[in-house]
């Protein structure tokens, strides 16, 4: 995180950061006002970084590609990419170079609404200010063109040689505390922990002799929005920190899902929107009330020590699957967190050196750490990309799956406010942040309201083809004409009633960031 102090140019999008990233957000400050780094911020909302930046270019929600295309179309015609790292540490340039030769700036002004003047500008200040360092979070990833967008993004710092460098990388900020971490150890159908294929034989096999099976399954598994699919083939789910009610697009279609199970397991904290329609709910500990690590989101493994007895009949997560799997036949006997740890040190390459002897001792330590004697790896790819030589992907621009049209004519763009976490499970709990931020608000264009005749604290109903909501306006020249914001953690004013379901064929990530609505004063 403190990288970007070393930064000379940053360049960060979809992100608001300074809501739900403060603490990036502060060293942003420092190497912007401090060190005098430059800022380029790449968002359809004013958000506050704007502020304090050299170039804001505000395109039309969804056109990511398009405009990271342009970038490199002026990098590569004016000459200002890192040649010798092209040829010594990447496959692919000439592909890339002839697609990208069609994005002109007139081009990309034309389907982004960007200035191609500040296209240009924008260009050669990320390829001339080295080193230059690129963040970004659920703005770019949380479409249809997902994966495409964090590709388009990759090419764009390695055609710069931004990648393996202090100061430099393509630096995704994780929208929770230890999404990192769970990722790591497998909470994704494709991999056990530390990204080994579950297709791998041999992975497979060294996985099945540690828990003394004969054999694992070799299928990947289900995405959320795969498990939770109308048509899909679960019969029963076991939910355990997450919140589908409110955080899935088109929650009207997961409440059909999560009807129709045979069997629901929810396990939290609270009794979220969600555990409300579970036949059986599991009260877990809270981070202050157990003991473990969490992986955040610059790969660092922190000790995390318990604080707190935890309340009523609430125990540790690792505890409750445990005596589920015990009484399903299987014994899964970790006395205690530390013994969790050493099996991960056993199974899991990047994560071998990581000790909690070793945090204690040291601090947190940045995987991949392979070794006791290793000092972990705070910057990936400094000599070489895992893969050998680093990718580029030539991409062409694809409209997102649901555009504005007549009888939907403004875009629906969601997210987050500082005062509140993800879909509020815990920060609604408490009186302090409620009375920041009591409710939810939609960010209605000034222009655009005054033709709704809408006030600012007035309420609108917002209107998709999914469904509808009730929500108070607030006018302000945060979003653009066409555009209205919604955050999504409040259950009164719930948006993915709203959101299109449309899938990222590759991620499986839903379009949350972009959908048609209409927008009607309310009676």
């Amino acid at each position: 995180m403190k990288d970007v102090l070393k930064s000379k140019v940053i360049l960060i999008t979809g992100t608001n950061t300074t809501a739900n990233h403060p603490i990036i957000a502060n060293y942003i400050h420092e190497a912007v006002m401090k060190n005098g780094a430059k800022l380029i911020v790449v968002d359809p909302r004013r958000i506050k970084l704007v502020d304090i930046c050299h170039l804001w270019l505000r395109p039309k929600v969804g056109t990511n590609v398009a405009w990271l295309n342009g970038l490199m179309n002026v990098i590569i015609n004016e000459n200002l990419q890192d040649q010798e790292y092209i040829n010594q540490r990447t496959t692919g340039y000439e592909e890339l170079k002839k697609t990208v030769s069609k994005y002109s700036p007139d081009h990309v002004a034309d389907i982004t609404g960007i200035p191609a003047k500040d296209l240009v500008a924008a260009a050669r200040l990320y390829a001339t200010e080295k080193p230059g360092s690129i963040l970004y979070a659920m703005g770019i990833t949380q479409h249809t063109s997902g994966v495409n967008n964090v590709k388009c993004i990759a090419s764009l710092a390695m055609l710069c040689g931004n990648v393996g460098i202090e100061g430099g990388g393509v630096n995704p900020l994780r929208g929770q505390n230890n999404v990192q971490g769970s990722c790591d150890m497998g909470g994704l159908p494709n991999v056990f922990t530390g990204y080994q294929a579950v297709t791998d034989g041999t992975v497979r096999d060294k996985f099945a002799k540690a828990w003394k099976v004969s054999a694992l399954p070799e299928k990947v598994g289900l995405t959320v929005t795969e498990m939770t699919a109308l048509d899909g083939p679960i019969k029963a789910l076991y939910i355990m920190g997450e919140n589908p009610m409110l955080s899935e697009a088109d929650i009207h279609h997961v409440a059909k899902k999560l009807s129709s199970l045979d069997f629901l397991v929810v396990q939290d904290l609270f009794l979220t929107e969600t555990a409300k329609l579970a036949d059986v709910v599991l009260p877990s500990a809270c981070f202050a009330e157990k003991d473990g690590t969490f992986t955040n989101t610059e790969r660092k493994v922190l000790r995390v020590r318990k604080a707190l007895d935890a309340k009523g009949e609430s125990i540790e997560d690792h505890q409750i699957i445990s005596a589920i799997s015990k009484k399903m036949g299987y014994e899964m006997d970790y006395p205690n967190s530390s013994s969790v740890m050493d099996e991960i040190n056993r199974l899991t390459p990047s994560y071998g050196g990581i000790t909690y002897d070793r945090i204690e001792k040291e601090g947190g330590l940045a995987w991949p750490c392979p070794t006791l004697d290793h000092p972990g790896t705070p910057i990936l790819h400094i000599q070489r990309f895992t893969r050998g030589e680093g990718v580029f992907f030539p991409i062409e621009y694809q409209p997102s799956a649901e555009l504005p049209d007549a009888e939907y004519p403004f875009v629906l763009t969601t997210g987050r406010v500082h005062a509140h976490y993800h879909t509020g499970t815990m920060t609604r709990k408490g009186n302090a942040l409620n009375q920041i931020c009591p409710e939810a608000l939609a960010e209605i264009n000034v222009e655009d309201a005054k033709a709704l005749k809408v006030v600012d604290g007035e309420y609108v109903n917002i209107v998709s083809r999914r469904g509808s909501i009730r929500i108070k306006a607030l006018v302000s020249e945060i979003t653009d004409h066409g555009v209205v914001f919604v955050p999504f953690h409040f259950y009164e004013s719930a948006v993915n009633n709203l959101t299109n379901c449309a899938l990222d064929p590759v991620s499986k990530i839903p379009e949350l960031k972009i959908c048609a609505v209409k927008i009607v004063k309310a009676a």
